[in-house]
């Protein structure tokens, strides 16, 4: 009766042992190193990394790679930053444009109220009251567009404070991650060579 009683359990252990392996093997098939976010890349090589004690020994290339796509994806942020960057710039030389303009326009309006009631314009005679009427609807449409350019700007503006966000975000990430390879490294090559010494002493 022991024998079944032992041998149901050992059945019983195995399998259960089997289906955790199973699943944990599925979850790590999910992540890849070559695809991917940034964050699932990391998880990949924390992951299939080999364990020694409290430390994660984790292979050359792989390292090597994740800096490569980290690279990629900074200097992908960088370029859309840089982008960005030209169309604020371009927005706002010409709103500078149309604030010039606007300016102009309000100083030809103010010289024009202290003339003639009857003046010309482009070689036809038009009364002070049609002459407003126009000056007023071209300072009106040159408003409506300085108006539209300043909307651009401040979205362009927020895109632009999100991008760097982001990017000293990543930066932070990589330099984490970096540093505590780093650390794991030089500490398993610290134990390495005590583990050498003491061969040596033997």
């Amino acid at each position: 009766m022991k024998y079944f009683k032992t041998l149901f359990l050992t059945t019983l252990c195995i399998l259960s042992f089997t289906t955790l392996i199973a699943q944990e093997t599925t979850e790590e098939d999910k992540l890849s190193l070559n695809e991917g976010s940034i964050d699932n890349q990391f998880e990949f090589v924390i992951q299939r990394s080999n364990n020694y004690q409290e430390y994660k020994v984790v292979k050359k290339n792989w390292l090597y790679t994740l800096k490569a796509h980290t690279l990629d994806s900074l200097k992908a942020i960088h370029k859309d930053l840089a982008d960005t960057q030209a169309i604020v710039d371009t927005q706002a030389l010409e709103i500078t444009e149309l604030k010039s303009n606007l300016t102009n326009t309000k100083d030809t309006l103010d010289k024009t109220n202290l003339e003639k009631d009857s003046m010309a314009l482009f070689g036809m005679q038009m009364s002070k009251g049609g002459y407003n009427v126009l000056m007023w609807s071209i300072i009106g449409g040159l408003f409506a567009l300085l108006l539209l350019f300043i909307y651009k700007f401040k979205n362009s503006n927020a895109i632009t404070k999100q991008a760097k966000k982001s990017l000293a975000e990543t930066e932070e990430e990589f330099e984490e991650h970096r540093r505590t390879a780093l650390e794991r490294e030089q500490k398993v090559r610290r134990q390495l060579q005590d583990e050498i010494n003491k061969q040596k002493g033997i």
